[in-house]
């Protein structure tokens, strides 16, 4: 089966609503000033997803995997993290996702610097945003910028949401 056969099947088969998670790493914002998170949960519920949970946590590795954990314990296919995908020296949520994923998504990391290079320039190398998968749910690392999360959700997630999940949990 190709491509557009496994898309098309996607959208019939595909768990609707999808449960998600939102999770923003950052050592400084609450949730009246994370405008990513806010952002995030807007565009998934506006497509008519579930954002079940919403949390905010401190940059600290112990507190990032366990809710990572438990919100693929409590039935979520999707979460999206923010923050903390740069280089600075407490920036540890891609050494976490990235310990926690049994299936990795390269092409994702690879498309949105792509595409953040149009926009932003250089600095688009910075970001260590990636994706994969943990436990049959999908997960992406997106940095803390609104304007980051608006264009991977835009470009990358939303138009292959269903066929992601799809993918994961038919295995």
């Amino acid at each position: 089966m190709g491509y557009h056969e496994h898309q098309q099947r996607a959208r019939v088969e595909s768990p609707e609503p999808i449960r998600c998670g939102v999770i923003t790493v950052s050592d400084t914002r609450t949730f009246e000033t994370d405008t990513s998170g806010a952002a995030i949960r807007a565009a998934l519920t506006q497509v008519g997803h579930d954002v079940v949970r919403y949390e905010i946590v401190h940059d600290e590795p112990a507190q990032i995997a366990a809710l990572v954990r438990a919100l693929a314990s409590e039935g979520c296919k999707l979460i999206i993290t923010n923050g903390g995908t740069g280089i600075a020296r407490r920036d540890s949520t891609f050494e976490v996702i990235d310990g926690l994923l049994e299936k990795r998504l390269p092409g994702f990391g690879e498309l949105f610097r792509m595409l953040s290079y149009a926009d932003i320039g250089p600095g688009a190398m910075l970001s260590r945003a990636t994706a994969g998968t943990y436990a049959a749910t999908l997960i992406f690392c997106l940095p803390g910028s609104t304007a980051a999360v608006r264009l991977a959700l835009e470009k990358l997630i939303l138009p292959e949401l269903s066929h992601l999940v799809w993918e994961t949990v038919r295995q």
